[in-house]
């Protein structure tokens, strides 16, 4: 069974990670994976929404950088994460979960346009919703879209899930093999340590809110499933002690 803290939940994915080993674009191998390890997670009776990033595709900052005008260039990730979501809805409905794409931006052609009440009522008929499209504001990060809909839909924990790294660390382990791991990290010391795990809007957000983040490797198969047990997975960010 899952932890009881837990009935509803949102998994946070980088664009990043569906690239698999590649320097952009999608791995449906990857997606293959996602979608079952979300599937299993689904078995334990939790409702399930997904934000993906985009940054497989388009990197705002970087065409930024190119003179491009910075709220055009967010607007064209915003579309990075829509073909994303799209991209992992049709995976999860291959492995026979039934999935609903409601984009912040309308494009009614492909995805239905956010609204709460309709992604809650998917929810609760035992179906994974996408949230894509990020907020549909420029300057605002798709991790700060993750906390903002986990808030929105009342979920009782935020799934931060990386690309191989197992947790938060006091430095950056890819660089130094010395970091060491936190069990449990407060949201004040994430931010005055400035910590890179998620922006400090959608930092500030969870914390305001009361959110726990459980931050581990998405690549550590059955990880979200042992997370939604009560298994003590990565690092949890919270303000006390949870067994979530």
């Amino acid at each position: 069974m899952a932890s009881q803290a837990v009935s509803r939940a949102v998994l946070k994915l980088s664009g990043e990670s569906l690239r698999g080993e590649g320097a952009y674009g999608l791995d449906w191998s990857v997606l293959h994976y996602l979608a079952g390890e979300v599937k299993s997670a689904m078995a334990l009776g939790v409702q399930i929404a997904v934000v993906v990033g985009g940054g497989n595709i388009w990197r705002g900052a970087e065409a930024e950088q190119k003179g491009m005008d910075r709220a055009t260039a967010d607007y064209a990730g915003m579309l990075a994460t829509v073909i994303n979501a799209m991209a992992l809805q049709d995976a999860l409905e291959r492995v026979g979960v039934d999935t609903r794409t409601q984009s912040a931006i309308e494009i009614r052609a492909v995805a239905e346009p956010y609204i709460l009440r309709r992604a809650i009522r998917h929810l609760a008929k035992g179906r994974v919703v996408i949230f894509a499209a990020g907020t549909g504001n420029p300057y605002m990060t798709t991790d700060t879209t993750a906390a903002l809909r986990a808030i929105e839909i009342g979920a009782q924990l935020l799934l931060m899930a990386k690309n191989k790294v197992d947790g938060v660390y006091d430095a950056d382990p890819l660089k130094n093999p010395n970091a060491t791991r936190f069990d449990r990290v407060d949201y004040i010391e994430l931010l005055n340590r400035r910590l890179d795990v998620m922006d400090s809007t959608a930092l500030s957000l969870c914390m305001e809110n009361n959110l726990p983040i459980r931050v581990f490797d998405v690549f550590k198969q059955g990880s979200i499933e042992e997370i939604l047990r009560g298994a003590q997975v990565g690092t949890l960010v919270a303000a006390q002690p949870l067994t979530v």
